[in-house]
């Protein structure tokens, strides 16, 4: 059962952001960005727990899983640090996913050329 609840949220958000792309002007990068909006603001309200609880790691494989790890590791770090700790804990969770980012893509840049 854990596998189709998985399955049912990865696809409807998978299904939702295809349904903006075709139905509007944006590009994907601001579907993303939307998307790592919403996870924040559902993280915000504390929605985005329940949906774990409901769907386990299908709500923990989508791009909104980013803005919830974001906004998680803010919240967590602001009671301990006052306001400074928005920007310190921010990071906390999703420093290793930021630097493999980078790292792969500095790598990607080196072994391929761009068009010209």
């Amino acid at each position: 059962m854990n596998y189709i609840m998985a399955f049912l949220f990865s696809g409807f958000v998978c299904f939702l952001a295809q349904m903006i792309y075709d139905n509007s002007k944006l590009t994907p990068g601001h579907i993303t960005s939307l998307f790592v909006v919403c996870g924040s603001f559902l993280d915000l309200f504390h929605v985005y727990d329940q949906l774990v609880k409901i769907f386990h790691a299908g709500a923990l494989i989508p791009i909104t899983s980013f803005g919830h790890s974001l906004m998680h590791g803010a919240m967590a770090a602001t009671k301990e640090y006052g306001i400074f700790g928005i920007a310190m804990g921010m990071f906390d969770l999703t420093a290793a996913g930021i630097s493999a980012a980078i790292l792969f893509s500095f790598l990607v840049a080196i072994i391929f050329k761009p068009k010209s």
